[in-house]
Formats: structure tokens, C-alpha cells, sequence
């Protein structure tokens, strides 16, 4: 399907800053808001069809709803003919494609999984994904470095240090990453994913919007406004029973079965891309070191389904 495709960026990508580069012209960039408002409506206006992908790699949840209830926004004539597809990809992919790229560092190099600073949780799922990079790979320090938050990168290349390592890695776990220069001690082990790879797996999001919303009428939003749902506090519950403080005001009305990709104790990494509804799919181990999306041609989606992998 002809049409514009939007990405939009969040605290991962700086806004959809660090995307320039990244993605094709063809795209459009945007930070959300009145930005996505503006993109969709000159699109819609010119009779072009709109597919929005939220480009989080999986720890802002937060961008996905805000982009729902943004395009809430548009009229029925503008609504018509846009689809939200689903997220760029979750934190088991993120766990995946950084464990590819630890494939590749020598094995006396600490890892410093590094992103920029989000919320506590956005953060605190940081640390997760790092736990899960060390526990299913060869590397025995990794640590973690939030840009603009604590620890930052020079105290995580030093905890790196002290725990013995002649040398650290910067993994980078998010699209807004610069490259360490001038920092002693240190080098950069990304881009997270290939240019080819970035291209694959939006093309794979976008076509299945597309073909959702040409099957039954799903423009995907309704879906995404509850992706912030478990994000943050909203079920800590008390000794006293079921209070919800949500936290987050529920102006909509759910209608949707908890599709959210609840962690596991493992690292269900995918390969660039696993294709298909991956909320409702049985999560699998990380890719082959290396691998990128298999081409295939005449339009038919691509075969992205990982391999399984013993836990090493």
C-alpha cells in the first residue's frame, strides 16, 4: 500500500531526533503531539493513506497511548484511511539484539547497556534488560549507564573498572546513543541494528497494520491507548485489598483483553524482526549471533520467526 509512513519518537530516540539518519526520507519523523496532528492531516488531506508507528524499542510504553489518544483527536474523514501500528518493539527484542551485538565483544570487555533516562520504571526495566543480556550470555560484568540519569556513563564505565575489566562496551539499548569519544577506557558496540535490519522490521509493522485494518476495520488504536496500562504503580496493591491508584487517568474505555508482553525469566529475544501479532505469540529465545531479516520478495511478509536457543 502506497501512503506516509510516520515515526514517532519518545525519550528513546530524543524526540525522533536520532532517527534522522536511521530511518529512509521516506519517513517522516515526528516527536507526537501537535507534530503527529499536523503530519496526519496534511497526509489525509492530500488523499495519502497514514500508518504511525510508535519507534519505542520497548521502555516507553507511555509514547504508544500518548499516540493513540493523539490521533483521538482527528476527525472522522482524517481517522479514516490511518492506522497505529503496533510498537517498533518490546524489551524482548531489545534483550535479543543486544545480546547479538555481546556476541561480537571479546570476552575480557565489560558490557555497559546504555540508554537515555525515562521514568523510574522505564529505568528500572533497563536494569532488567541488562540482567537478562548477562544471565544468557559469556560476559561476566554488565552494567548499566542512563544519559541524563544515575548511574551515568562515566560511573557506569568505572563500576565497569572496578569490577576488573581492561576494557568497556557500550551497548547501546535505545536510538539516542552517541558514540563514547574522548571517554577513556571505553568503546562503542552498536548501532543496535543495521540499517537493513531498522528498514525490515518497520516495513514488517506497517504492513501488518495495513493489512489489519483491510481484514476487519482495526486502526489499532483502541489497543494501544491501554499500552501504558501495568506502567508505573497502577497495580501496586495494599494490604488492605484491591486500591487501585492509578495514576493515569482512564478518559477511555478499556475494551481490550491485557495483551501486554508480561516479562519472563528469560531473555525471549527475537530476531530482527518475529513478525506477525508478536502480543499474541508464544516469546522465543534471541536470535543467531549476526542475523539480520531474511529478504523476501513479491510483497509476502518476511519469515522472522527466531529459532529456539539453550540458555547458555
Amino acid at each position: 500500500m502506497t501512503g506516509r509512513v510516520i515515526a514517532v519518537g519518545g525519550h528513546e530516540s530524543d524526540g525522533a531526533a536520532a532517527l534522522t539518519g536511521v530511518l529512509g526520507p521516506e519517513v517522516v519523523r515526528v516527536a507526537g503531539g501537535r507534530e503527529l496532528v499536523r503530519e496526519v492531516r496534511s497526509a489525509r488531506a492530500g488523499g495519502e493513506r497514514v500508518c504511525v508507528v510508535p519507534m519505542t524499542l520497548g521502555r516507553d510504553p507511555s509514547l504508544v497511548a500518548d499516540t493513540a489518544r493523539t490521533l483521538l483527536a482527528l476527525d472522522a474523514s482524517e481517522r479514516a484511511g490511518t492506522v497505529l501500528a503496533e510498537p517498533f518493539a518490546t524489551t524482548a527484542h531489545l534483550v535479543g539484539w543486544l545480546r547479538t551485538l555481546a556476541t561480537r565483544v571479546p570476552d575480557d570487555r565489560a558490557l555497559l547497556v546504555t540508554a537515555p533516562s525515562g521514568d523510574p520504571f522505564s529505568d528500572a526495566d533497563l536494569f532488567r534488560t541488562a540482567r537478562l543480556v548477562r544471565q544468557y550470555g559469556r560476559h561476566r560484568t554488565v552494567e548499566v549507564a542512563l544519559l541524563g540519569g544515575d548511574p551515568g556513563l562515566a560511573e557506569g564505565v568505572r563500576r565497569c573498572r572496578a569490577l576488573g575489566a581492561p576494557r568497556v562496551v557500550v551497548l547501546p539499548a535505545a536510538w539516542a546513543v552517541p558514540e563514547p569519544t574522548g571517554v577513556p577506557h571505553t568503546e562503542y558496540g552498536g548501532p543496535l541494528l543495521s540499517g537493513s535490519a531498522t528498514a525490515g522490521v518497520l516495513a514488517s509493522r506497517v504492513r501488518e497494520a495495513q493489512d489489519r485494518y483491510e481484514r476487519s476495520g482495526d486502526d489499532g488504536v483502541d489497543r494501544a491507548l491501554a499500552a501504558d496500562h501495568d506502567h508505573g504503580h497502577a497495580h501496586s496493591h495494599g494490604p488492605d485489598g484491591h486500591d487501585h491508584d492509578h495514576g493515569h487517568g482512564h478518559g477511555h474505555s478499556h475494551g481490550h483483553g491485557h495483551s501486554h508482553s508480561h516479562g519472563h525469566g528469560d531473555s525471549h529475544g527475537a530476531g530482527p524482526d518475529p513478525g506477525g501479532d508478536h502480543h499474541h505469540r508464544t516469546p522465543s529465545h534471541a536470535p543467531r549471533a549476526g542475523a539480520e531479516p531474511p529478504v523476501r520478495h513479491q510483497g509476502a511478509a518476511p519469515d522472522l520467526v527466531p529459532s529456539h536457543r539453550s540458555p547458555r
